[in-house]
């Protein structure tokens, strides 16, 4: 039977795989994996032989028609990632679908993953999380993303890169610096580290190298309490004067505007939208 399998495998430590993952992989007639160097080291762990191809980001169309004509003869796929689960913050989904369009069967082998590994560590609240994967390069779409998700409730999952860990927890502690947050870099391997504090100890730990920039990053933002927030910047301010703040002081369009002054004030987009163009 035709079977495209989603195998999860470890993040750093290689004892961290399932059997079942084992003899998924043992068993396929072809691994697809990001980057066959990383792929073939888990594969030589635990002698499996089976033959290696890449899927990636940047040949991922290719190898997507390569994977639904070995389906179409009848082949066992597995697809898997350098480090956790595929399909998570890597390509993955729009073969998912198309296997599911052509009546593939689609079996997952769950496994590690990140983001849940620090939030299990870390000891900020775990009852409401979000996961936004990368952020945005550009520090004005970052700060939107941030500003937006630090206004909620859930814990917010970001990954980072030891490049722009520093730019990235720069802009967490000039929208809140006293929120809390925790940093995770190396998990499960030797030198794992989660460090979790106000947002300005974090940064101190980062430019005294407490922390040091080695690693993949996971960054952890406690949510608000909302039942607490009692008072916002923008009570005793009108609607129109609301809107106008993030356009002039955020530089935002009248649009993004709108859409952010609903969401402060838990409010219809359309009846914002009303309101200020009114006063036009």
């Amino acid at each position: 039977m035709s079977i495209l399998y989603l195998v999860g495998t470890p993040i750093g430590n290689l004892e961290d795989i399932t059997y079942r993952a084992v003899r998924t992989l043992t068993e396929a007639d072809y691994i697809f994996c990001e980057d066959t160097r990383v792929t073939a080291k888990l594969c030589q762990h635990y002698q499996i032989q089976t033959p290696l191809k890449s899927y990636h980001e940047h040949n991922k169309d290719k190898s997507s028609e390569q994977i639904l004509k070995l389906l179409e003869e009848g082949k066992q796929v597995a697809l898997v990632s350098d480090a956790g689960c595929p399909c998570i913050s890597d390509p993955g989904y729009e073969l998912v679908n198309q296997a599911r369009e052509n009546d593939y069967r689609v079996e997952t082998i769950p496994g590690p993953n990140a983001a849940i590994t620090a939030l299990m560590t870390s000891g900020l609240p775990s009852y409401k999380f979000v996961f936004l994967g990368f952020l945005p390069r550009h520090a004005k779409e970052k700060n939107e993303v941030l500003q937006k998700w630090m206004g909620r409730e859930s814990t917010s999952m970001i990954y980072e890169s030891p490049y722009r860990i520093k730019q990235t927890v720069r802009a967490i502690a000039e929208i809140d610096p006293e929120r809390k947050v925790a940093i995770g870099r190396e998990l499960t391997k030797k030198f794992e580290q989660v460090e979790t504090n106000q947002i300005e100890i974090i940064e101190q730990m980062l430019e005294d190298a407490t922390i040091p920039q080695k690693g993949e990053f996971v960054i952890l933002i406690e949510g608000v309490d909302e039942a607490s927030q009692e008072i916002h910047w923008w009570e005793g301010i009108d609607l129109n004067q609301h809107v106008e703040t993030y356009i002039n002081e955020h530089d935002m369009s009248s649009k993004d505007a709108i859409k952010q002054v609903a969401l402060d004030r838990k409010m219809k987009k359309r009846d914002v939208y009303e309101s200020y163009h009114v006063q036009e």
